[in-house]
């Protein structure tokens, strides 16, 4: 799953990184290293003009993370459903219709998951992880997005979709972000490509390869704490002697 990001770049530098056009009506999102469901976030999507002798374009929109359905009564339904697996994106109403026509592109620097590990003194701790290209470069992660409500209360919402982790990533969490190179986000944002096998073609391993598995603190497991610090590496070995005298403590003899 994904269920926390870090998103620090700036709208201009979004805009040329996607080659995209920043939306009249978007509210400034300041950077945050820890993203969470429900959220406000960028995304890409693919804009049609009013007038059809012009050509679609990329837009740079403010969304909310958690999709809400335009069916759905209740938008509480946008805390549950942030991420989308691969497998039902086909064949499950709440995606099937996205997929068709309304999918996007979720810039981020990286993702976190947490990883069971056995710490000293007999205790099982969860050790977080940021997933971060190693050059420092953007993610693009393959979303969906849709539109709820009523005018003039319309929300737009998007959902990050996953897939089974690739190569050692699947040694932290047995699911991963679906990540998309940069050649392959025109078929992904051009609702004239329907051919499920060449859109939901796996993350390519070279591009798994290049990214850092980076130990972080437990800070990030609060949705409260946001900064650069959350995303620093931290010693592991030390992250384990400090745990062990804290159940000392804890737990004296």
């Amino acid at each position: 799953m994904c269920g926390r990001y870090a998103a620090s770049n700036s709208p201009d530098d979004l805009v040329v990184e996607f080659e995209a056009v920043l939306a009249d009506d978007a509210p400034d999102v300041p950077a945050d290293y820890n993203v969470a469901p429900t959220d406000p976030v960028y995304a890409i999507r693919t804009r049609k003009p009013k007038d059809d002798d012009q050509q679609p374009y990329r837009e740079l929109s403010v969304v909310n993370w958690g999709l809400i359905p335009s069916w759905a009564k209740d938008r509480k339904i946008g805390s549950k459903m942030f991420n989308a697996r691969v497998e039902s994106l086909t064949d499950k109403p709440a995606f099937r219709t996205a997929f068709q026509r309304r999918r996007a592109l979720i810039p981020a620097d990286g993702w976190y998951e947490w990883q069971v590990n056995g710490a000293a003194a007999g205790a099982a701790r969860k050790q977080p992880y940021f997933m971060t290209p190693e050059d420092g470069s953007m993610l693009a992660f393959a979303g969906l997005w849709e539109i709820w409500g009523t005018k003039p209360d319309l929300l737009l919402t998007c959902t990050v979709i996953t897939i089974p982790a690739v190569g050692d990533l699947a040694e932290i969490h047995d699911r991963m972000p679906f990540v998309l190179p940069r050649d392959r986000w025109d078929a992904w944002l051009n609702p004239a490509e329907q051919d499920p096998a060449t859109l939901l073609e796996p993350t390519p391993p070279e591009v798994v390869e290049a990214l850092e598995r980076r130990p972080v603190g437990p800070e990030v497991g609060n949705v409260k704490n946001n900064g650069p610090e959350l995303v620093r590496r931290i010693d592991l070995g030390r992250a384990d002697q400090e745990q062990a005298q804290q159940l000392s403590l804890d737990n004296p003899a």
